[in-house]
């Protein structure tokens, strides 16, 4: 049920993060910020080349150099095939990665690792190390790699399989989905719209890089402290491969400076561990910045084919994607990035009439293994790939018909009370089961949206086009709809705990992690919502495998909706005591009044208040319980596995200004306008989103990560990785329209990765509307736009 929001004291609050002040502060609180005694620096030997065998490799020297603790390569570590993708048991991939093979596969693959006293010293021995290398041909184009004689780059014969992938074909994972009837679809149209779209391979760029710091302690377990999105899944997938039990190891996930899906992998972990097995001394390894442009995981590149079937009054009769997507050296993620890439777009627009009760939908999709750094996990998760393809392609179709651009997409939307068409067809870690959409505010973002970028204004309007006194400049307005998920359905799972302590102030422990989001600020609101006091008296702790519950981690989409919902849970069960606590304690005041029943008692502004007035404090209630009469330690308990994934839906709108002898395009203004359900708290929301736009606005127009005909790459730094500075931002605009999700019991949906989705579109779209040049691949640059509008 509904709870009134006039009675909510915390949730839809703007809330200080509970972990403001160490933060501004500068406390020692993320993964590098501790000192140990015997402290060793590791450092790892990256491939120069992009395919090859070790033929021979000659550490002595590095070994024999003064400071160096440790050279390891692949003859020194057990060779255990694993997946670095950071998801749930069992992974859905194929196990293609080892600590350190024989053969390389990238420019950037490790070769050796070292430890030493400083890292003066670890980097002089990775020049020490000699290597003979059997260069191997290298696919760089995946549409090499499926080709008749290509170099298969998976070959080792401990590859484990996965039923989807066929090393023998560089094929990591395939997709195969058809919804419906589409040839039946096609046939019934009166046009056929078909074209190629790109989109290139990204990187996260977080400010924090990957950071790991691991240690026996005194009771001989393995410490690993690592700025980690999932320290759970790092416990249980590093096990076998460092020879040691689960319950020998313990992750600790400190603050984390930003992770957008890159540290949603077992990337480094691994690095130091071997090496403090190896010489039984702490080791840190901090990835340098040209590490993780070259060596980290980065969003997948993709060619995507799309055709569309409609009618002349703008029904889809049918709509069908192809992608190609380039996982690169190894599989991580590739089957579940591209299947979120075909699951999440292609669902949005499912036809209008006979069509909307019936879509006829096709997704089919190969991941191939390439001679690039491996691509992995990034903030939307294979969406915003998909929505670059299926929001350009309305546009067109949109404006080949001669329809108003938004009405068009309005018509095939989904609606709340529709089968989601890909529900009964894929999921990612279960078998999949129908779901109903509930909630869907999609016409009044698009509403809202239109009205404050001042849509009806401005497009069509060739006036207002025109830049006065500058005849070079050309204005344009774009929109693009999209939508996302919240979690993963009958898979990943949060948990909870919550006691009471003797000031009534309570003690949250949550394994979900917060990456800087403020999700510990969000689980804290929530939990304080339940239990009537304000966040201040709810201490988190988050993120360590020895202490806290267990949760899948941060990914997906899902803290605020799984882990917040254990969280409920936990705090509804304490609750419970704590109001049968106090109704036994009013009871015995007595006083003249009538008994007291616990279900009678609201929690509220740090009281236990019963229905005539009368309250006891939860300091009172807290010392009664854990000193006094019939002593007890109050706490609840509580994990969630949700049946459904509830979409968030948004309107994104651009508008920009072009230069049509340059080919530059200014990005002038982005407006957002999200449904994600219940704000918890506005003020991070708010961070969520336009934190999300300026990711996906390089995306839009700057940011491409390139490799030259040996693979090496061009892009190794921010000098010549193009994302934007605060002083080139566009103006940012952030609508929430707020609907009731019945599976939350605070009604909440996913807001962190949906405004990746939109906004390269959107920016493409208004491109077009300024001066007709109409790109295909993103990003939108100069040289493009300039080639287009010639060509035209």
């Amino acid at each position: 049920m509904r709870p009134e929001r006039q009675a909510l004291q915390r949730v839809g609050k703007p809330e200080i993060k509970v972990d403001a002040i160490k933060l501004v502060q500068g406390k020692p609180a993320f993964a590098a910020d501790i000192e140990m005694r015997g402290m060793l620096i590791a450092k790892v030997l990256h491939s120069p080349v992009a395919h090859a065998r070790i033929k021979h490799i000659d550490v002595s020297k590095a070994r024999a150099l003064p400071g160096v603790a440790a050279v390891l390569t692949y003859k020194d570590i057990p060779r255990v095939p694993y997946s670095t993708a950071g998801q749930s048991d069992p992974i859905p991939g194929p196990l293609d990665t080892f600590s350190l093979d024989e053969k390389v596969r990238f420019v950037g693959d490790r070769v050796a690792f070292v430890a030493a006293e400083t890292e003066e010293i670890a980097e002089q021995a990775l020049k020490l190390i000699e290597v003979e290398y059997e260069p191997l041909p290298a696919i760089l184009d995946p549409a090499d790699a499926l080709k008749d004689g290509a170099p298969i780059i998976h070959d080792e014969p401990d590859y484990v399989n996965f039923a989807e992938s066929d090393p023998k074909r560089n094929l990591a994972a395939q997709i195969r989905i058809d919804i419906g009837d589409v040839e039946k679809g096609f046939q019934e149209a009166d046009r056929i719209y078909e074209a190629e779209y790109e989109v290139p391979k990204v990187q996260q760029s977080h400010i924090e890089p990957h950071v790991v710091v691991t240690y026996w302690d005194e009771d001989d377990r393995l410490v690993i402290r690592t700025s980690t999105q999932v320290p759970f899944h790092v416990r249980r997938i590093l096990a076998p491969v460092l020879g040691l039990p689960v319950k020998r190891i313990r992750v600790i996930k400190p603050r984390i400076g930003g992770g957008f899906g890159g540290k949603q992998e077992v990337l480094i972990e691994d690095v130091a561990a071997h090496l403090t097995i190896a010489t039984g001394r702490p080791v840190m390894y901090v990835y340098n910045r040209e590490e993780e442009f070259t060596a980290a995981r980065s969003r997948h590149p993709m060619r995507i084919r799309m055709k569309t079937g409609v009618k002349l009054d703008g029904t889809i009769t049918a709509n069908a994607m192809y992608v190609l997507s380039d996982t690169g050296a190894y599989g991580c993620h590739g089957l579940t990035v591209t299947g979120n890439t075909g699951h999440k777009a292609m669902a949005l627009y499912v036809g209008d009439g006979e069509y909307r009760k019936a879509p006829n939908i096709r997704f089919y999709a190969d991941i191939v293994y390439t001679n690039k750094p491996p691509a992995g996990a990034y903030r939307g998760y294979g969406v915003p790939q998909g929505f670059w393809a299926v929001e350009r392609h309305m546009e067109r179709i949109a404006r080949d018909l001669g329809l108003d651009p938004i009405t068009f997409r309005l018509k095939n939307a989904l609606r709340a009370g529709e089968l989601h068409p890909f529900s009964t067809a894929w999921s990612e870690g279960r078998e999949p089961r129908p779901e109903i959409i509930h909630t869907v505010g999609l016409e009044e973002c698009v509403a809202q949206g239109k009205a404050v970028i001042g849509w009806e204004q401005k497009f069509g309007n060739p006036e207002w086009h025109q830049v006065p006194g500058k005849p070079h400049l050309r204005r344009g307005i774009g929109v693009a709809m999209v939508m996302q998920g919240t979690a993963i359905p009958y898979l990943d799972m949060g948990g909870a705990s919550i006691k009471m302590n003797d000031d009534g102030s309570f003690n949250l422990m949550v394994g979900a992690t917060d990456l800087g989001t403020g999700s510990d600020t969000v689980l804290a609101q929530m939990a304080a919502e339940v239990l009537g006091v304000p966040v201040e008296d709810i201490i988190v702790y988050s993120s360590d495998t020895d202490f806290t519950p267990f949760d899948k981690g941060a990914y997906a989409s899902s803290t605020t909706y799984i882990s917040g919902a254990a969280v409920v849970k936990a705090a509804q069960q304490a609750a419970e005591r704590i109001r049968i606590r106090a109704a036994k304690m009013l009871n015995q005041r007595g006083n003249g009044h009538g008994e007291v029943k616990p279900e009678d008692i609201r929690l509220v502004d740090r009281k236990a208040v019963a229905p005539d007035g009368r309250y006891v404090t939860m300091e009172e209630i807290a010392l009664n319980s854990l000193h006094h009469a019939d002593q007890e330690q109050i706490m609840g308990i509580g994990s969630h596995m949700s049946p459904v994934a509830p979409p968030p839906f948004a309107a994104q709108f651009a508008e920009v200004t072009v230069d049509i002898e340059t080919g530059a395009v200014t990005v002038d203004r982005l407006v957002m306008a999200v449904d994600s359900g219940v704000i918890v708290n506005p003020i991070t929301a708010s961070g969520q989103i336009e934190g999300g736009m300026t990711q996906a606005l390089g995306y839009a127009v700057c940011e491409e990560l390139r490799y030259d005909e040996q693979g090496r790459p061009r892009e190794k730094d921010w000098v010549n990785y193009h994302i934007f500075r605060a002083n080139e931002m566009p103006e940012l605009g952030t609508i929430f329209v707020e609907t009731f999700e019945p599976s939350h019991p605070f009604g909440v949906k996913a807001v962190a990765e949906i405004p990746m989705d939109g906004v390269a579109p959107a920016v493409a779209n208004a491109v077009l509307d300024a001066c007709g040049a109409d790109i295909l691949d993103n990003p939108v640059t100069p040289e493009k736009v300039w080639r287009a509008l010639r060509k035209a």
